[in-house]
């Protein structure tokens, strides 16, 4: 089976903090939710910038197989702040491939979102935000998925619709990562890791 990301004894520091000690992790293709837990400014985040070439480590190799198709949303997710979802949506595809209107569409209707609003992304409010990042973090069929916090600002229906959806993903073989303090009950999550004083170690019992 194929390792769509290897991450091997990486280190990364800030100045004199250590916030990434020789961290280890491997993800195969085969259709899986992981959750990461760890307080804020565990390295969470960190460990995502480095995945997705944001940042690179200090020490260790981080390589993704050539059938990964990456997707991320970090952090705050990051907009052409004064156009329409739609806009933001198109232009994003248009750089690494074609827009899929119609899957792109269903995303939307499923997280309770109108495509084709004229709203501009500046006046969303945060949960509009993240659910817009969402999609664009997974409308291009990555199969490779990682999401920091990206139930923050959901009320309960839209949480929920979260939940299913990912669910969803996992079934149709896709990868997903979700860095996150939530409890998601009904999400068939496979692994639970945690980040602790730099060091990523399994959670045995959730």
């Amino acid at each position: 089976m194929t390792n769509l990301l290897v991450v091997e004894k990486v280190t990364k520091s800030y100045k004199k903090t250590v916030v990434l000690k020789n961290i280890s992790l491997q993800i195969a293709d085969e259709g899986q939710i992981i959750q990461l837990k760890g307080i804020n400014g565990s390295g969470k985040s960190t460990l995502f910038k480095l995945i997705s070439g944001m940042e690179k480590p200090d020490y260790g190799e981080i390589k993704l197989a050539a059938t990964t198709n990456l997707g991320a949303l970090i952090e705050n997710p990051g907009f052409l702040e004064n156009f329409s979802l739609a806009y933001n949506l198109r232009y994003l595809a248009s750089i690494k491939s074609k827009f899929d209107e119609a899957y792109v569409k269903k995303l939307c209707q499923i997280l309770a979102l109108d495509l084709y609003s004229r709203i501009k992304i500046k006046n969303y409010s945060v949960g509009m935000r993240q659910k817009a990042g969402i999609i664009q973090a997974i409308m291009e069929k990555q199969n490779l998925i990682l999401l920091d916090e990206p139930s923050r600002g959901l009320d309960q229906e839209s949480l929920q619709k979260f939940v299913t959806l990912m669910n969803q993903l996992r079934q149709e073989g896709r990868n997903i990562i979700i860095a996150s303090h939530e409890e998601y009950e009904e999400m068939k999550i496979d692994e639970c890791l945690k980040i602790e004083h730099g060091i990523l170690s399994p959670i045995s019992d959730r």
